[in-house]
């Protein structure tokens, strides 16, 4: 009876190495859980940045943004629709994400080592690649730094520009005023009225505050990059299970654009004899979403509803001019790279 029971615990072993650990339900987060119950997944956004997160004046909102909250909602609850969006100032991050009243934020956040362990967040891949810039009037005819020196610059308060500009000023040894601001309409108010000589922000948000102006022409972005801001999602780590699941989205949408699937012709893939792809949208008897705990063709609901990550900047960003760049993907050049689906 011994040798039996060992035989048989050996057996229970050796299936526990072959079979997947994605081949057993995996239990939902309590975050994922509140999702599922509450019906609607809860987005803090930005609401004022044309081209990342806007509203507009029926109450609807659109970006790059806020399709990430739409893909998110679509992997879990089935519907990209789903979604309670929240507009934050970037003071306000830290405090929403720790009391709950948000489930993720996807606002133009920078990964940093203090927002990481002080906020308590699992920060996401990096959706956009970015920089921080200065903007100027193009009548003032500043066209470095040096050129501000006695000047008064402005920004919004809570973010990591404060820092940047803080710092890149004093490495030059040049003087200047730091103005900030609750919010960038209020930043970019004192601009308008002469209070501030120049603003500073991520170029991205620099670049759709220009095209989205009455006169582009008369702003003007310096040449200049002073950080590196990786931008991207963000949840509270009290929930892994649905920090995996943002993540991989977001891997799936770059994946998506890696193979050429998209919005419009998914419906080809599923029938395809590649197994890579199978696996990645969870057909037949390939595992995928299962791993995550939510439906195992999660990523064919995703494209379906936002499309591609290639879909996704060329719907928002690219009426901006906002060029890819290093956000191309990594055959082209660009740093978006997504792991294998396996």
């Amino acid at each position: 009876m011994r040798t039996k029971a060992l035989l048989f615990v050996a057996v229970v072993a050796l299936l526990a190495m072959v079979v997947p650990a994605g081949a057993q339900d995996r239990a939902i987060g309590p975050i994922t859980q509140r999702i599922i119950e509450r019906g609607s997944l809860i987005c803090g956004v930005n609401s004022s940045v044309v081209g990342f997160g806007s509203v507009n004046d029926a109450g609807e909102y659109s970006g790059f943004d806020i399709d990430t909250c739409r893909a998110v909602a679509a992997a879990i609850l089935g519907d990209a629709n789903l979604v309670t969006f929240r507009p934050l100032t970037a003071a306000e991050r830290p405090t929403v994400l720790a009391s709950g009243e948000v489930d993720m934020i996807s606002r133009n956040t920078t990964k940093t080592l203090s927002r990481e362990t002080d906020w308590g967040a699992t920060f996401a891949p990096t959706t956009f690649y970015d920089g921080q810039g200065v903007m100027v009037k193009t009548a003032d005819g500043a066209a470095s730094l040096e050129d501000l020196t006695g000047g008064t610059i402005c920004t919004n308060a809570g973010t990591t520009t404060e820092l940047n500009i803080t710092d890149a000023m004093a490495s030059r040894g040049l003087d200047f005023t730091l103005q900030t601001f609750q919010d960038f309409d209020a930043v970019m108010g004192a601009f308008d009225e002469g209070r501030c000589d120049a603003v500073t922000t991520d170029i991205s948000s620099l670049v759709s505050r220009k095209a989205t102006s009455a006169d582009p022409g008369s702003y003007a972005i310096l040449d200049l990059v002073l950080s590196k801001e990786p931008l991207g999602p963000l949840s509270p780590q009290s929930d892994p299970q649905f920090a995996d699941i943002v993540a991989w989205t977001i891997f799936g949408l770059i994946k998506a654009e890696e193979w050429g699937i998209t919005s419009a012709n998914i419906g080809d893939f599923l029938a395809t004899e590649n197994p890579d792809i199978q696996r990645f949208l969870g057909v037949g008897e390939n595992l995928a979403g299962t791993y995550l705990g939510i439906p195992n063709d999660f990523m064919v609901t995703v494209i379906s509803s936002v499309g591609n990550y290639g879909e996704i900047f060329e719907r928002n960003l690219t009426p901006l001019g906002l060029a890819r760049g290093v956000n191309a993907l990594w055959t082209a050049g660009g740093l978006q790279y997504a792991p294998p689906f396996r």
